[in-house]
């Protein structure tokens, strides 16, 4: 495995997996872009919902579970967001 999960060799690396991994640059890429297109699609996704009213009754508990999920998400990303250790993360 090449990530280091120290605080202090983190963003070291992943400067390594950037330029010494074989396609390492790519995989970097691919996964971020993937990720924020994930994103896009759930908040389409709940635009619908809030569209054609599918947090009214009777479907209130699985609008719940869907906003808790949306939450768990959220903070999922957040510490891939930090996990790196770069200078946005720090900030």
């Amino acid at each position: 495995m090449h990530y280091t999960p120290n605080i202090d060799l983190a963003f070291i690396s992943v400067e390594h997996i950037m330029r010494d991994v074989n396609y390492g640059w790519m995989i970097r890429y691919i996964h971020a872009n993937t990720a924020s297109f994930f994103f896009i699609f759930v908040y389409l996704h709940i635009a619908r919902g809030l569209y054609f009213g599918s947090y009214k009754s009777p479907r209130i508990m699985p609008w719940s579970v869907g906003v808790i999920i949306l939450v768990l998400m959220m903070g999922t990303a957040f510490l891939g967001y930090v996990l790196p250790y770069g200078q946005m993360s720090l900030w």
